[in-house]
């Protein structure tokens, strides 16, 4: 598989201009896409959801901890997989479209997800039972690999000039809504299903709804058109070295390092953290983590048009900051504390100060590449931060309290990669007032 080179897809901005999508066609595609990407994510993050339930059916022993860090250490794998799949899927999208990319994506997850929801227990076929579910998984992040870079690369070109950042904020704020409805459907059966009930057969619903996403999700995008950008550019001469791409793609990866660390640890650990270090019933740790994720919902569209305006840093930087100085001080009230009330208003500080990332952020990633290898090179690098940071947050969360002792151990780690991409945004060039390349 050769690596296409990096090009500049328009001649100048007066031309972009001309080829500019209308109001109504941009939102069209985008809402489309939108609704598939929630289905895809809400495949996607059932899984930390489920993670006890998981960890007593694939992972039963004595020790009810090594269970659950077997189990968020399944959801580190199906993570390590998303760069072959941003790999493939994001060279697929640059060859044959972004459209055939995110139909390929929906049809990858709904397989991995259903699987997941048929597989028999250790009880019943024995070691067969997690080496099964780490091939499911592994699927599911193949899917995940390509789907991100896809989605945004395309959202960031059907985007009017001007509007970006609200316009890639539906990306996250997709992605959040798919989360909500996973963090929602594993709150319903934890508050009317008994604790035996969802470890026997309960746990298996949300990966079933999540099978049957697959058809739906397959039409949407199928009734969707290539973006405009790619259209333009498909024959163009490469122009752009390919050691400019790994220069943006290392920029990407340190920028994209921060932001994933906090979706996992504040949006996918908090339900296990919770529940475990704090005594919260399962039902209040899944609804304070709701609460949470709708937060995070209704202020990403807000911060991602705020961004339009006064442009990406200011609001990349402020949220960089806020997760430095704040996981150690509201843990330790937390620790101190084992209030569900402030729980709840934590979850609701992070979600907020998580948009004021996830808001401009899709945008500003995507404008660090050109179009021709634009969703190969932000597949790939966005799936190597989430390999390489993020989505080993819930198993190296686990490990430091373990290793520790400590339930504030999960900060330390927080602030140390939350450091890194702060300086990587003070080094980056201000995005938002110009054209697409």
């Amino acid at each position: 598989m050769s690596t296409p080179a990096v090009t500049q897809a328009f001649p100048a901005g007066d031309q972009m201009a001309q080829r500019a999508p209308s109001s109504a066609q941009s939102r069209k595609a985008i809402y489309a896409a939108s609704i598939g990407n929630v289905m895809e994510w809400y495949d996607f993050n059932i899984f930390a959801f489920m993670a006890a339930p998981l960890a007593k059916n694939f992972f039963p022993g004595s020790d009810p901890a090594a269970g659950l860090l077997s189990t968020f250490a399944v959801l580190g794998v199906g993570l390590v997989v998303r760069p072959l799949g941003g790999l493939v899927i994001g060279r697929m999208g640059d060859v044959h479209g972004r459209k055939p990319a995110l139909i390929f994506t929906v049809l990858m997850m709904a397989i991995g997800t259903g699987l997941i929801g048929i597989l028999p227990s250790y009880a019943n076929i024995g070691i067969l039972a997690p080496v099964l579910l780490v091939v499911a998984r592994m699927l599911q992040g193949f899917s995940t690999g390509g789907e991100w870079g896809s989605a945004t690369t395309f959202m960031a070109e059907w985007s009017q000039q001007g509007r970006r950042g609200y316009f890639t904020s539906l990306q996250q704020l997709s992605n959040a809504v798919g989360l909500l409805l996973g963090s929602a459907i594993a709150a319903l059966l934890a508050s009317f299903l008994a604790a035996d009930a969802i470890d026997a057969w309960g746990w298996r619903v949300p990966f079933l709804i999540g099978a049957l996403f697959g058809p739906i999700g397959l039409w949407l995008r199928r009734s969707i058109d290539e973006t405009p950008p790619f259209r333009d550019s498909e024959g163009a001469a490469a122009s752009h070295p390919v050691g400019a791409a790994w220069k943006a793609a290392a920029t990407a990866i340190g920028f994209a390092a921060g932001w994933t660390v906090c979706f996992y640890a504040f949006l996918n650990f908090m339900p296990a953290f919770t529940r475990i270090q704090l005594k919260l019933s399962p039902a209040e740790a899944l609804w304070s983590n709701t609460i949470g994720v709708v937060a995070f919902t209704i202020f990403v569209p807000l911060m991602g048009a705020l961004s339009d305006r006064v442009g990406r840093r200011p609001l990349l930087l402020l949220s960089s900051i806020a997760f430095f100085v704040l996981p150690l001080p509201v843990f330790l009230l937390l620790v101190e504390t084992h209030s569900f009330a402030l729980v709840v208003a934590a979850q609701l500080l992070f979600g907020l100060a998580l948009s004021l990332y996830s808001g401009p952020g899709p945008a500003a990633i995507a404008e660090l590449f050109p179009t021709r290898g634009r969703s190969l090179w932000l597949s790939l690098s966005f799936s190597l931060a989430v390999a390489l940071f993020g989505g080993f947050t819930p198993f190296i969360s686990q490990w430091l309290i373990a290793v520790i002792g400590s339930p504030l151990a999960p900060t330390f780690y927080i602030m140390v990669v939350v450091a890194l991409s702060f300086f990587v945004v003070l080094q980056m060039p201000e995005t938002a007032h110009k054209p697409l390349r």
